[in-house]
C-alpha cells in the first residue's frame, strides 16, 4: 500500500465490497489505459476488504486464488469473508454441505495467511435466547477451526455475560456504528480476541428501516470529520491490546466507504495517504487528509 511505511502493522481499514457499478468513474478510473481488476487498484491504497459477495452465495476456491492474486503486490493486504446468509439469516440454519463448501473458500486465504477472519452477521430481528445461543454455537463450532466475529445489531446481546462466553469460546466481537433506533444495538469499544473489529454501516436513520428502501438508500452515508472523531478513542484504545485492529466501512453507495476509510487512516496515523485521483475530484473534502499520487499516464483498471 502507498504510504504503508507510516501505517501501525497493525491497523487495517477498508471497505465491504469493491465491485459496484456505481464507484466506476469515482473510485476507479473513468477511462482504464489497459486490463486491470479493481480489487488489485484498491489494494494499492488500502490493506483490508471486507468479502460480501460470500454473502449472498458461497464462491468456490477459484475466486479465493484470483484475490490473492490481484492483492500480492501489497504483502499487508487481508480478506474478512462474511458468511453465507444461509447460515445465519434462517430460522434453521443448514450446516453440511453448505459449511464445507464454504471452508473450502477459506483454505487458500488461511495458507498464504491473508485471513483476518470471518464475519458472522445476524439480523437486528436476531435477539438474545437459548434458541439463538444454541444456533450461534452450531455455527461457530462448524466453522472452527477458522477464526469468526460476531455482529448483533439487537441491543439485547449487550451482555457482560455473554462477552465472558465469547473471551472463553475465542469468537470475536464486532463494534458497529448503525442508526441508533429504539433497541438497535449501540456503539462498544470490546475486543473479545486478538483482533479488535469495527463496521461502520453510516448514520442514514431515514432509510435504515423505511419499508421498501434498497440497498444503496440505507448505506447512502459519508461520516464527517466529526463523527469519526467520535471513533478515534476507542480505536486507538484497542490498537495497543491486539495483534490486529481492524475497520470496515460499509457506507459504499457511490464510493464513500472509500472516502472514510482514506479519512480515518489519516486521522489515525497523521499521515496524508494517497487517494485515486478521480475520488478527489468527487470529494474535494479528502483535500485536507490525503495526497494524490505521482502522476504516470491514465491509471489502469480491468
Amino acid at each position: 500500500m502507498k504510504g504503508s511505511a507510516t501505517t501501525p502493522p497493525s491497523l487495517l481499514i477498508g471497505p465491504a465490497g469493491w465491485h459496484y457499478e456505481d464507484w466506476k468513474g469515482i473510485v476507479y478510473p473513468r477511462r482504464p489505459a489497459r486490463a486491470r481488476h479493481e480489487l488489485a487498484f484498491l489494494a494499492d491504497f488500502l490493506d483490508l476488504v471486507e468479502v460480501n459477495s460470500s454473502f449472498y452465495r458461497i464462491p468456490d476456491p477459484g475466486s479465493a486464488h484470483n484475490w490473492l492474486k490481484q492483492s500480492a503486490h501489497n504483502p499487508r493486504f487481508r480478506f474478512i469473508i462474511k458468511l453465507w446468509q444461509g447460515f445465519t439469516h434462517e430460522p434453521e440454519p443448514a450446516i453440511g454441505g453448505e459449511m464445507t463448501a464454504f471452508k473450502r473458500l477459506l483454505e487458500p486465504l488461511l495458507e498464504k495467511e491473508r485471513l483476518l477472519t470471518v464475519l458472522v452477521q445476524f439480523p437486528w430481528s436476531f435477539k438474545k435466547s437459548e434458541q439463538h445461543l444454541a444456533q450461534l454455537e452450531r455455527i461457530v463450532c462448524a466453522l472452527r477451526p477458522y477464526p469468526c466475529h460476531v455482529e448483533f445489531r439487537h441491543n439485547s446481546w449487550q451482555d457482560p455475560a455473554l462477552v465472558l462466553l465469547l473471551r472463553r469460546e475465542k469468537i470475536g466481537w464486532v463494534n458497529i456504528d448503525q442508526p441508533v433506533i429504539g433497541d438497535s444495538m449501540g456503539p462498544a469499544s470490546l475486543a473479545t480476541t486478538h483482533i479488535a473489529y469495527y463496521r461502520f454501516h453510516g448514520r442514514n436513520y431515514q432509510n435504515w428501516f423505511r419499508e421498501g428502501a434498497g440497498r444503496n438508500q440505507r448505506y447512502d452515508y459519508l461520516y464527517n470529520s466529526d463523527e469519526l472523531g467520535e471513533w478515534l478513542p476507542r480505536i486507538k484504545e484497542t490498537l495497543p491490546e491486539t495483534e490486529k485492529t481492524a475497520v470496515v466501512f460499509n457506507n459504499h453507495f457511490k464510493g464513500q466507504a472509500v472516502v472514510n476509510s482514506l479519512q480515518l487512516l489519516a486521522l489515525l496515523t497523521e499521515a496524508k495517504p494517497q487517494i485515486p485521483p478521480e475520488l478527489a475530484e468527487h470529494y474535494p473534502e479528502l483535500g485536507g487528509f490525503v495526497t494524490l499520487p505521482p502522476m504516470q499516464g491514465t491509471l489502469p483498471l480491468f
